[in-house]
């Protein structure tokens, strides 16, 4: 028996081993010194006498032969194991397992001796073990266990090292690159080398593991190593355990991409974007290629009919993967059934052996939705369908060394196909009700240019991203009296219907307003008291109107709004801010500023003042009104935006181009449909009333000059060369200078301007506004706002700082 446990296994190590000699009736006849070290006997002590004798029981010696063979029995066996209890040399027992080996000299069998072996139990017992253990690891077939010798060959296997094809019988002496890819051994190779060398057990590493014969798909092991030594502590070798993972890992594969394309398919509301972000996620990981068809009335919100059995042309929307281009190209439009008939099942379909030679069989034609990409050796499909109704279909091809998929793989595409469904149908029915929306806003808006003596006005509106809803931006261009116009921008605060809803009540207001010719910090507060109004409406809904549809939030609107009035003749702009950024002012000479406002809080804040500020504006500067849509976009600061804004400004050459081409350039470069808030901007290039268009009297108060005054003007029609318009005007210039002196009093202003129309203009220092009554037959007086009216295109009044102005309109003649 060895003395030591560290050298138990060597079988080599006879100068440690216990042993005792025994001839043949049982005495010990010689001691190693490793025996007397076991049991703390010395040699001369235990030799001449009876091993019975070293036994704890003596009367037990009986028992011990019966394990095996009586010492010179010539019918015992050629060697026995067995165990028993000793006397230790301390005065204590030691239990040790034996073996007994006959040592014949070839004649008599009573003169042969026997050589008894020793160790104690416990490390019998553990020798047993290890030596079991070595051998059922070798038998079993759960896992691949090899050994290799330092050069990395390999020494021994068990049956089911690798069970996949390719793989040879006889590994003995063979290096993985024998018979795997040369990148997969080398992968292995790398990781055992580090064993071999450090000494450092590789624990749960995966790779795949690709034969020479059968490279497709390969397996995925988890490969544990560790080093085996010599008894001297040099490598002997090292030891390895591959263990088949691939079901486990294309598990988890197919749950981690099931939850990664589920990720996607809730990113947007854009039937577009999602099914884009859709093939991202399933190409490569899941498909070489991948696509998505959609009915065509799927991507204007419109529903596919019922009936599956319809054939409904399909529109490739998303491709991804190797083959995207010629998806691309090839299929960009092709007519396919949505359903087959008498499947109500949205089921998918799997196709394999694309590209095989024909077997002559009739039935070798693959599908066309297969047939799409050249290269693809399998293909698989599943229909897009919702609430019963399919309006399209995923498709995924696998081409080169990739697997062929299979009844697990098509029913991950089956369930992510379900899901894609779900979330195109509601990104469809968005869509339906933002088309809606975006029809609703771009109605209620004016046309993008218009035309005045004024000013040359260009507008445009950019709805904000499908995911952030349409929203209440709005602008218009108002004509005002004496050949002014108003410039109007605001903004809704929020999304959805109910702030297209308030945007359109707004433009209403803030268009009534500017008919009753108010200041523009006077409209401001007007239409702030609306918004309140509107506020206050919505609160107080009825609950119970199960019909009501979506309330309007409750609280203010936070609406901003900027007003304007620009008049050619003075060639000045007032104008006011309800919480809305300033506009900017492209000069002459090109340089961008931005208007100083003392801006007043949003309107349905309540309780505030506006203040007014006046600007003047020489003929040909552009003003830009806008919303913060346009100088925000999550981009940076106000600051860097208003900075941005005044060089796309000079960049565009609103100066030198018409302002309808120029409006594009400034909001170039804007993501299309990715907008987190909709983009508004009013382009407006002053013009001005020559001097020579414009006439002013100052008339006294006196019944007198009524006639002084039509002589004027009929001269100067004259020198206008609109005589035609002498009959009317001269009317018109007597009512309204007459009811200007007999209730007014005071000094009379009478004034004409040439513009596209003829105005004609009577001020005096009254407050009180004429109102139009039907006269009686019996009156002589009160027809004379009538007859103004009559001769009139439109007519009005206004109040001024000293008093009023009433005026009348007429078209001019044709040239």
């Amino acid at each position: 028996m060895r003395a030591t446990e560290s050298n138990q296994d060597y079988p080599f190590a006879v100068t440690n081993t216990a042993a005792a000699l025994l001839d043949g009736t049982g005495t010990v006849v010689a001691w190693t010194a490793a025996a007397e070290a076991l049991l703390e006997r010395r040699s001369a002590d235990v030799c001449g006498r009876p091993a019975r004798e070293l036994l704890a029981d003596a009367g037990g010696w009986d028992a011990v032969l019966a394990q095996g063979g009586r010492p010179g029995d010539p019918e015992g066996r050629e060697g026995w194991e067995g165990r028993a209890t000793l006397r230790h040399g301390s005065g204590g027992e030691l239990e040790i397992g034996f073996r007994v080996l006959p040592l014949h000299d070839g004649a008599r069998h009573d003169t042969a001796r026997f050589l008894v072996l020793g160790a104690a139990l416990d490390l019998v017992a553990r020798w047993r073990q290890d030596h079991a253990f070595t051998h059922e690891l070798f038998l079993q077939g759960r896992v691949g266990l090899a050994v290799f010798d330092r050069n990395l060959r390999l020494l021994r296997t068990n049956s089911h090292l690798l069970p996949y094809t390719g793989v040879p019988v006889d590994l003995r002496g063979r290096r993985l690159a024998d018979f795997l890819w040369a990148e997969d051994a080398r992968t292995i190779d790398d990781r055992l080398w580090e064993v071999v060398h450090s000494g450092t057990p590789l624990v749960g590493f995966n790779t795949t593991v690709r034969t020479l014969d059968d490279p497709r798909g390969g397996r995925i092991v988890t490969v544990q190593a560790f080093r085996l030594q010599e008894p001297d502590g040099h490598p002997m070798g090292v030891a390895a355990v591959f263990t088949d993972v691939t079901d486990h890992e294309r598990a988890r594969g197919r749950l981690d991409l099931l939850y990664r394309a589920t990720g996607a398919l809730g990113g947007s509301l854009s039937v577009l974007r999602t099914v884009e972000d859709l093939v991202k996620v399933l190409a490569p990981a899941f498909g070489d290629c991948a696509a998505v068809d959609l009915a065509e009335t799927v991507l204007t919100g419109g529903e596919p009919p019922a009936d599956g059995q319809l054939t409904l042309p399909l529109i490739r929307m998303a491709v991804a993967g190797t083959e995207s281009e010629a998806l691309r190209t090839g299929t960009a439009q092709f007519a396919a059934p949505l359903a087959a008939p008498g499947t109500p099942e949205c089921r998918g379909e799997l196709v394999t052996g694309l590209g095989d030679p024909p077997t002559g069989s009739g039935d070798d034609t693959p599908p066309e939705w297969a047939a799409t990409v050249p290269d693809a050796h399998s293909a698989m499909t599943a229909p897009l369908c919702a609430r019963g109704i399919r309006f399209g279909r995923l498709t995924l091809w696998r081409t080169g060394d990739a697997a062929p998929p299979e009844e697990d793989d098509l029913a991950l595409l089956e369930e992510i196909a379900a899901r894609a469904a779900v979330a195109v149908d509601n990104a469809r029915r968005y869509t339906k009700e933002r088309r809606t929306a975006v029809g609703l806003q771009r109605s209620l808006l004016p046309p993008a240019t218009s035309e005045k003596p004024a000013l040359e006005a260009a507008g445009l509106y950019l709805p904000a991203d499908a995911d952030s809803g349409v929203g209440g931006d709005w602008f218009d261009v108002i004509p005002l009296s004496s050949a002014r116009v108003a410039l109007v921008v605001g903004d809704v605060a929020g999304h959805g219907l109910h702030a297209t809803a308030m945007m359109g009540r707004l433009r209403s207001a803030v268009r009534a307003m500017a008919d009753l010719e108010l200041e523009p910090e006077e409209l401001l507060a007007h239409v702030d008291d609306m918004v309140l109004q509107f506020a206050s409406e919505a609160e107080n809904g009825d609950p119970d109107d199960g019909d009501a549809g979506i309330p309007l939030p409750s609280g203010p609107a936070g609406a901003t709004c900027l007003y304007a009035v620009y008049d050619p003749v003075t060639r000045t702009c007032v104008m006011a801010s309800a919480g809305h950024p300033p506009p900017a002012v492209v000069g002459p000479d090109g340089t961008v500023e931005y208007v100083e406002l003392s801006p007043g809080p949003p309107l349905g804040v309540g309780g505030w003042p506006f203040e007014p500020v006046e600007r003047e504006l020489p003929p040909g500067s552009v003003l830009a009104l806008y919303t913060d849509g346009l100088i925000e976009r999550g981009e940076g600061d106000i600051d860097h935006g208003m900075r941005d804004l005044a060089d796309r400004l000079l960049r565009s050459d609103v100066l030198g181009r018409p302002l309808r081409e120029a409006r594009h350039d400034i909001v170039a470069g804007l993501p299309p449909g990715r907008l987190r808030d909709d983009v508004t901007l009013l382009l407006a290039r002053t013009r001005a009333v020559e001097p020579g268009s414009i006439t002013t009297w100052l008339l006294d108060p006196d019944p007198a000059v009524v006639a002084d005054a039509r002589h004027l003007v009929l001269a100067q029609l004259t020198a206008w060369d609109l005589d035609e318009l002498s009959f009317s005007t001269e009317l018109i210039v007597s009512e309204l200078v007459t009811n200007a002196i007999r209730h007014a009093g005071g000094p009379v202003r009478l004034r004409l301007i040439r513009a596209d129309t003829l105005t004609c203009e009577v001020s005096d220092s009254s407050n009180t506004q004429p109102r139009m009554r039907r006269a009686r037959s019996s009156e002589e007086g009160g027809r004379g706002l009538y007859i103004v009216a009559q001769l009139s295109h439109r007519w009005g009044s206004r109040y001024t700082m000293g008093g009023k102005t009433v005026w009348s309109e007429q078209s001019l003649p044709l040239a």
